[in-house]
C-alpha cells in the first residue's frame, strides 16, 4: 500500500442522513470497512449527532484503533435547541437542501478530507435519502454508492411508484385500503394500498409530488451501486426483480449482527445508541421468567398522543402479561402537565411491568426472559428481532414501517400486522396472541429466519461474502466500477 499512488490509495466517505435511524446502520458500515482493511475511512454526520455519539457511546474508544479513521462534522442548519424529531422532518429537509448541500460541495471540491498523510476522497457513500452527494461524486469523477438502511422491499416499492401512478393505483381513488397494489412485480399477490410507504398512502395533489421527488431522487442521478441492509434468503424474490434495474446491489445484512461477527463474535449491542441507555432493565428481566415479558419499543421518532398511550398501557395491562416498555422523553405529542396516569394503571404496572426511557434493545431482546417484541416495525428493529429469534406484534406509523409490516406477517410469517388500529381490546387480544395463541407457529417460522440470518453473516455467509466483494471494489477503484 505504501508504493501506491496517493490517488489510487482508496478514501471512503460515510455520509448519513441526520436522523438516528439512519446514522446507526452507516456508523456500522463504516466500522466494517476498517474493520476490513480500509485504512482511510470518514465519518461526515452532523454536529448534533456527533455530539450524541460522543455522549452515549463508545463510538471514541472503538474507532481509536484504526488511526487514519476520522469523525468530521457538517451544519444541518437547526439550532441547537431544535428537537430534530419526526414531527419536524419538513424542517430537518430543508435544512439538508439549505445548508448541508451546499456545505457537502464546498468540504468536496476544496479537498477538505485531504491532508499529507491522507489521499483525496475515492468514493462517497451517502444515505439513500439525499441525492446531492452522487452529483458531487459525478462532478468529481469519483465513485458514489448509494446506502439503504431500509430493506429491499419498501426499496422496491419507492422505485416503482411511477408504475403506480401509471396504473392508475396511486394516487387512490377510494377508500378501500385493502385493495391489492398489483403493479410492483413479486408483490402482486399479498401488498394493500394500506401496506404501501406512508407518504404514499392516501397522498394527492401536491403532497404526493413532494413525496414522490423524495424517494426518486436517487434514481435521477444513478451511483455506482447500491448497499442494502438485507440478507439474500430474506429477500431473493425481491431482489431478483430489482437487480436487472439496478447497477450493483451489495446486501450486507444484519449489519449489526456482521459486525459481531468481524468482532469474533462480541456483541456492541447499544454503543450506537444516541440516548442514554437504562441498564436497570437488564436486572429486571433477570428476575422474570423465560419468554415471560413483552418488550414494547416504538424506535427513537415514532410520537403518540396521551391517548394512544393510555389505549396501550391498558391493551398492556388487561393482557395480564409482564412488558418492558420503553416510553421516550420526546414520546407523546399532545404533552400536557396536568395529565396523569389513573391509579390503576400505575398499580398494575408496578406489579407486572417495567418502563424505562431508552432500552439497550439487542441485548433485551437476546435475553431469555423476552418473548414477544410490539414495533414500530422499523427495519432495523426488524433485523434485530430477527437475530434474536422473537416474534413480532406490529404497529407501523411512518416511512417503511407499513411494507415491513406486510411482510413480516404475510411473507415472512414471523410476527403479527396490527396497522391501522389502536384500541386496548385490539392490543390486548393481539398481545396474547403473540405470547400464546399463535406463538407456535410464529416461533416456527421465526427460528428458520434466524438461522438464516445466522448463515449469511457467518464466515462463507452472503452478507459476509459480499463485504469482501465491496472491500475489494473499493480497493480495486476506478477498475472495477
Amino acid at each position: 500500500m505504501a508504493e501506491m499512488d496517493q490517488k489510487s490509495v482508496p478514501h471512503v466517505l460515510l455520509f448519513p442522513f441526520p436522523l438516528l435511524g439512519h446514522v446507526n446502520p452507516l456508523l456500522q458500515l463504516a466500522e466494517l470497512l476498517c474493520l476490513s482493511g480500509l485504512s482511510n475511512v470518514t465519518f461526515l454526520t452532523t454536529k448534533h449527532h456527533h455530539h450524541r455519539l460522543l455522549s452515549f457511546t463508545d463510538a471514541r474508544t472503538r474507532f481509536s484503533s484504526f488511526p487514519a479513521f476520522r469523525f468530521e462534522t457538517i451544519s444541518d442548519g437547526l439550532p441547537d435547541d431544535h428537537p430534530r424529531s419526526y414531527t419536524h422532518i419538513i424542517d430537518i429537509f430543508t435544512g439538508v437542501r439549505s445548508v448541508m448541500e451546499p456545505s457537502f460541495r464546498e468540504l468536496l471540491f476544496s479537498n477538505y478530507f485531504q491532508s499529507v498523510n491522507r489521499p483525496p476522497v475515492t468514493c462517497i457513500i451517502s444515505d439513500g435519502l439525499m441525492s446531492f452527494p452522487i452529483g458531487v461524486a459525478k462532478e468529481l469523477g469519483i465513485a458514489s454508492m448509494d446506502f439503504r438502511g431500509t430493506g429491499a422491499s419498501f426499496l422496491w416499492c419507492c422505485f416503482r411508484h411511477l408504475n403506480m401512478v401509471e396504473a392508475g393505483e396511486l394516487p387512490f381513488k377510494d377508500a378501500d385500503m385493502d385493495k391489492l397494489i398489483t403493479s410492483i412485480p413479486g408483490m402482486e399477490s399479498f401488498l394493500r394500498c394500506r401496506d404501501l410507504p406512508s407518504f404514499l398512502r392516501g397522498c394527492r395533489g401536491k403532497v404526493l409530488d413532494d413525496s414522490l421527488k423524495i424517494v426518486s431522487s436517487s434514481h435521477d442521478l444513478r451511483p455506482n451501486a447500491t448497499i442494502i441492509n438485507t440478507f439474500e434468503d430474506l429477500e431473493a424474490p425481491i431482489l431478483a426483480e430489482m437487480r436487472p434495474h439496478f447497477p450493483k446491489i451489495f446486501t450486507l445484512g444484519p449489519l449489526h449482527a456482521l459486525l459481531s461477527t468481524l468482532h469474533s463474535g462480541r456483541s456492541i449491542s447499544s454503543n450506537n445508541s444516541l440516548y442514554e441507555v437504562d441498564q436497570n432493565c437488564i436486572t429486571w428481566l433477570d428476575s422474570q421468567q423465560p419468554n415471560s415479558v413483552v418488550y414494547v419499543s416504538f424506535g427513537s421518532i415514532v410520537m403518540m398522543t396521551h391517548t394512544q398511550m393510555l389505549e396501550f398501557w391498558y391493551g398492556l395491562v388487561n393482557s395480564g402479561k409482564r412488558f418492558l416498555w420503553v416510553i421516550r422523553h420526546d414520546f407523546v405529542i399532545d404533552k400536557d402537565e396536568s395529565f396523569q396516569v389513573p391509579a390503576d394503571l400505575t398499580s398494575e404496572t408496578k406489579e407486572r411491568g417495567y418502563i424505562v426511557e431508552w432500552s439497550p434493545q439487542e441485548e433485551v431482546l437476546a435475553h431469555p426472559a423476552v418473548g414477544g417484541f410490539l414495533t414500530h416495525s422499523g427495519w432495523g428493529s426488524i433485523l434485530e428481532s430477527m437475530m434474536a429469534g422473537v416474534p413480532m406484534l406490529c404497529w407501523p406509523q411512518i416511512g417503511d414501517h407499513h411494507t415491513n409490516s406486510r411482510f413480516v406477517s404475510d411473507v415472512w410469517k414471523v410476527g403479527l400486522d396490527m396497522k391501522d388500529t389502536c384500541d386496548r381490546l385490539t392490543i390486548e387480544k393481539m398481545v396474547n396472541d403473540l405470547m400464546d395463541t399463535k406463538r407456535d407457529e410464529l416461533m416456527r417460522s421465526m427460528e428458520e429466519i434466524s438461522q438464516l440470518a445466522r448463515k449469511s453473516v457467518g464466515k462463507g455467509g452472503s452478507s459476509y461474502g459480499n463485504l469482501e466483494a465491496l472491500v475489494n471494489r473499493l480497493i480495486a477503484y476506478p477498475i472495477l466500477f
